[in-house]
């Protein structure tokens, strides 16, 4: 099961709770509400394994730019070593290697440009993610924690008894 699907089954017990009259507040099943927070332990680790994986896919994508980018690089100083070797066509050669390299390396520049946007982007995402499912758990503590303080609230007040002295 995933995050969302959790923060639904959240949601959906706060909507199914009971309302206290008179108030803001609610009454929800602590059992299920509890056993929801347990399951969101157990996937919020997993969401942060997923992001992790981007950023290891991420690395791997990134060395293999830089690799396919260095053997442009290699090949573009090969054929310009062999054009070099043309008295007649040294000098566009040597315009040609300088244009295959600078195109290479723009290439990887922009391949590391757009990786970094897309992890960025996924991480964006998981801690909105992540940001919703905290607020959810702490106003299920705080709704919680008002409901235990109504519970040991008297409901009547105590009868004061005072003895008048003349």
């Amino acid at each position: 099961m995933d995050i969302l699907q959790l923060i639904d089954r959240l949601e959906e017990l706060f909507n199914d709770a009971k309302a206290v009259p008179f108030t803001h507040n609610v009454v929800v099943d602590e059992d299920r509400m509890l056993e929801i927070i347990d399951q969101m332990r157990i996937v919020i680790p997993d969401e942060v394994k997923k992001a992790q994986q981007i950023i290891g896919q991420r690395d791997r994508f990134l060395a293999q730019a830089q690799e396919e980018a260095d053997r442009t690089i290699a090949l573009a100083r090969d054929k310009a070593d062999q054009l070099t070797a043309k008295d007649n066509v040294t000098l566009d050669a040597q315009r040609r290697a300088d244009q295959i390299i600078s195109q290479a390396r723009a290439e990887a520049d922009n391949v590391r440009r757009d990786a970094d946007d897309y992890v960025l982007d996924t991480l964006e995402k998981l801690q909105d993610t992540l940001d919703k499912v905290m607020n959810q758990v702490r106003n299920g503590i705080l709704t919680m924690q008002e409901d235990q303080m109504r519970k040991s609230i008297p409901t009547s007040p105590p009868v004061v008894s005072e003895k008048i002295e003349k």
